[in-house]
C-alpha cells in the first residue's frame, strides 16, 4: 500500500487521502475524477481483496452544505472529511440488516420457509397467514405502502410502523410479484428480529457483526460518535450522456410513477409523511434499519468482505450455504414500485442493468442518492462507498459505477 497524497494538477482542487495498493491506482484516479467532474463534495472508498484492504481513500468536505454559516469564534465552519468520518447510507442499511435474518438463520433461529406469523402473530391478520420469511427478505410480501402514512415520530416509535403492517392487507398476492420495499422493510425485518431474539435489529448488529468484525456502523448512532457525522444535502445532477438513478429508461420511468400520487412508487416512497430531517441528530439516534444506518466506507467494504471469508485473520460473518442464500435470485422482472426490472436475492440487490455492480455473482445493496456496499464472490472483492452529497436516483450512481469500472480495470 503506498499514501495517495495531492494527485498534481490534475487535483489541485481537491487533496485526495489515503492509499491504495499497487495496480488499483485506476480507482483513485476515478475518485479524483468524482470531484472535479461529477460534483463530489464529500465521500470516501473502500475496497477489500481476500480479506485485505487495497483501496481506502477520502476526500472533501465533512459536510455537504457548501456556504453554512459560520459560528462566531470558529475559524472554519465545515470540517474536512477525515479517516474516522462516517455518514448516514440510507438503503444501504439494508444489506446489513438482511444479514442479520440470515445470520439467525444460519444459528438455527429462524426458519426462512416459515409463515412471518409463526413468529409474529399479529401478522396473520388481512391474508398474511402464509406470507414466508423469504418473502420478506426478497421483497415479494405486497407490503411496500401503508394505507396511511406515519408522521416522523412514529415512524421511530419501534412500534406505529410494525402496527400497521400487520394491520396492512397485500398490495398484490404474496410470493407472485416483487416490488421494492424503500421502508417497510425495515419494520418488517425488524419486528421479526425482535419477536425471536428479544433485541433490535440495531443492537443485535452492534453486538453480533459490528463488534466482532470492529465495524463503524450503526443503525441507532450513538451520541458519543455524533461528532463524526456532517450534514448530507443535494448535489447537481450529473449531465443527461452519463445517466444517473436507475440506469434503465423505459417508456414509464420511477420519476414519471413518483410523480404520480396515487402511484404504488409515491405510495411506498411516502410511508413516512412528512419526509423526517436526516440531518436530525434526534433522527440518527433512532433505530430505521431499513435507511438509516450511519457508516464509513471501510465499515461497509470490511462487512461486506466477510461475507466471504475472514478479514484480517477474523471471523467469518457468513457460512458457505449463508452466502448461497444471498447471492441465488429470488425475485426477478418488473418491479412494481421501481419500474424497472430489478433482481433479488435474500436481502440483496443482485447485479444487472438497474444496478450493476462488478460482476455478474455480485450481491449488496445501494442508498437513495449514493451510497454503495457489495461483495463480488469471484474476486474476493468487499466494496464501500460513502457520500455527503446526494442525488435523486434510487441505484446506479454515476459516481460509485466510475468507482466500480475503475476496480475492474484494476483487477
Amino acid at each position: 500500500m503506498h499514501g495517495s497524497g495531492n494527485q498534481g494538477t490534475e487535483a489541485a482542487e481537491v487533496e485526495i487521502h489515503g492509499t491504495v495498493a499497487d495496480g488499483f491506482e485506476p480507482v483513485r484516479d476515478a475518485f479524483v475524477r468524482n470531484f472535479e467532474q461529477r460534483g463530489e463534495r464529500g465521500a470516501a472508498v473502500t475496497v477489500y481483496r481476500d480479506g485485505r484492504p487495497v483501496v481506502d481513500l477520502w476526500a472533501g468536505s465533512g459536510d455537504a452544505d457548501p456556504d453554512p454559516a459560520p459560528d462566531p469564534g470558529q475559524t472554519s465552519a465545515v470540517p474536512p472529511w477525515t479517516a474516522d468520518t462516517a455518514q448516514i447510507v440510507r438503503s444501504a442499511t439494508k444489506g446489513v440488516t438482511a444479514a442479520v435474518v440470515l445470520l439467525l438463520h444460519q444459528r438455527g433461529r429462524i426458519d426462512l420457509d416459515a409463515p412471518v406469523g409463526t413468529y409474529w402473530p399479529e401478522f396473520k391478520a388481512a391474508g398474511k397467514e402464509r406470507v414466508l420469511v423469504r418473502q420478506l427478505l426478497a421483497h415479494r410480501a405486497g407490503l411496500p405502502a401503508l394505507d396511511r402514512p406515519l408522521t416522523p415520530a412514529e415512524a421511530v416509535d419501534q412500534v406505529s410502523g410494525p402496527a400497521a403492517l400487520a394491520a396492512q392487507a397485500p398490495a398484490w398476492e404474496p410470493g407472485t410479484d416483487h416490488g421494492y420495499h424503500p421502508q417497510t422493510y425495515g419494520w418488517l425485518l425488524g419486528e421479526l428480529v425482535a419477536r425471536v431474539t428479544g433485541r433490535t435489529v440495531g443492537r443485535w448488529a452492534a453486538e453480533e457483526i459490528a463488534r466482532p468484525l470492529g465495524l463503524d456502523f450503526w443503525i441507532g448512532l450513538p451520541a458519543a460518535e455524533a461528532h463524526r457525522v456532517g450534514r448530507i444535502g443535494p448535489v447537481a445532477e450529473p449531465p443527461a450522456a452519463e445517466g444517473g438513478g436507475l440506469a434503465l429508461r423505459p417508456k414509464r420511468s420511477v420519476a414519471d410513477a413518483y410523480r404520480d400520487p396515487d402511484s404504488l412508487t409515491r405510495r411506498a416512497f411516502g410511508v413516512i409523511a412528512p419526509l423526517p430531517d436526516e440531518n436530525d441528530p434526534a433522527y440518527r439516534a433512532a433505530e430505521m434499519p431499513a435507511s438509516g444506518g450511519i457508516a464509513t466506507a471501510r465499515a461497509l467494504a470490511r462487512f461486506y468482505a466477510a461475507t466471504l471469508g475472514p478479514v484480517d485473520g477474523g471471523p467469518r460473518l457468513f457460512a458457505p450455504a449463508t452466502l448461497t442464500l444471498a447471492r441465488t435470485e429470488e425475485s426477478k422482472g418488473p418491479d412494481r414500485v421501481l419500474v424497472v426490472p430489478t433482481r433479488f436475492g435474500l436481502g440483496y440487490m443482485l447485479h444487472g442493468p438497474a444496478s450493476p455492480l462488478l460482476g455478474p455473482g455480485s450481491f449488496g445493496h445501494p442508498g437513495r442518492g449514493g451510497s454503495l456496499g457489495f461483495a463480488d464472490p469471484d474476486s474476493g472483492v468487499g466494496f464501500g462507498y460513502v457520500t455527503n452529497g446526494l442525488r435523486k436516483g434510487v441505484t446506479a450512481d454515476p459516481r460509485a459505477q466510475a468507482l466500480i469500472r475503475a476496480v475492474r480495470s484494476a483487477l
